[in-house]
């Protein structure tokens, strides 16, 4: 395991600008595509809770679909199936941006986490307390000042244990960017053993990493529970 970090030390750390490997590119497959998937399920998490199925059954659809197939599955359709559509590979934006391993593997991402995180936000916005609500329309709030100051801040401190769930998840499930011949930890780890034969040191080496990463995580979260969620100890 030391010669492996010796010789491909430098691929496993190393970043360059545009021009990621190893650990850069999989953190920055994991950043992007928590803000993606942040972005998505704040607004869809809101509409998921409406009364009106024209809002929450899109949704909805959009949750069980994402949910209920595979992330390899979905990677695959985006990577490889939507280029090969006639209507893809006759429009020069989508064409060039679907050619893009790295672009395939950012979407597919942020709508796999996008999806987990909006049933993640919709429970947690759910089991606001209903005295928080009335006291804050007694105060004269609008609906959209409710949310703003009220629900949505105490639903995402709610949610930041299943929150801290689903980022370790998707950190684990970065290791899929390989099939998109994407240059993450894995490919290396791949390379590693191709010129050494060494499998057990060469995907040792890459699960410690793996491993720090995830304690890291985890690590920042429970910090982050106890001090945003003291407020709900006994």
């Amino acid at each position: 395991m030391i010669g492996i970090i010796q010789t491909y030390g430098k691929e496993f750390l190393y970043s360059d600008g545009y021009h990621m490997t190893g650990l850069a590119m999989t953190l920055w497959l994991l950043v992007v595509a928590l803000a993606m998937g942040f972005c998505i399920a704040l607004p869809l998490a809101i509409l998921r809770n409406s009364r009106n199925p024209f809002l929450w059954v899109p949704v909805w659809l959009y949750s069980f679909v994402i949910r209920g197939t595979p992330l390899y599955v979905q990677l695959l359709i985006i990577y490889t199936g939507l280029y090969s559509l006639d209507f893809v590979q006759h429009s020069a934006p989508l064409a060039a941006f679907f050619k893009q391993g790295l672009n395939c593997t950012l979407l597919a991402f942020g709508l796999n986490t996008g999806a987990y995180t909006t049933e993640i936000f919709a429970g947690a916005i759910k089991e606001t307390s209903y005295g928080e609500v009335e006291a804050a329309r007694s105060l004269g709030m609008s609906q959209f000042t409710l949310y703003r100051r009220i629900i949505i801040p105490s639903a995402l401190r709610r949610a930041l244990p299943a929150y801290s769930n689903e980022v370790i998840l998707m950190l684990h499930a970065t290791t899929l960017a390989f099939t998109a011949t994407v240059p993450d930890l894995l490919k290396v780890a791949n390379d590693a053993y191709s010129a050494t034969y060494d499998a057990f040191s060469s995907f040792s080496t890459v699960a410690l990493i793996y491993l720090c990463l995830s304690f890291t995580l985890i690590f920042i979260f429970r910090k982050a529970e106890q001090r945003f969620l003291a407020y709900l100890k006994p």
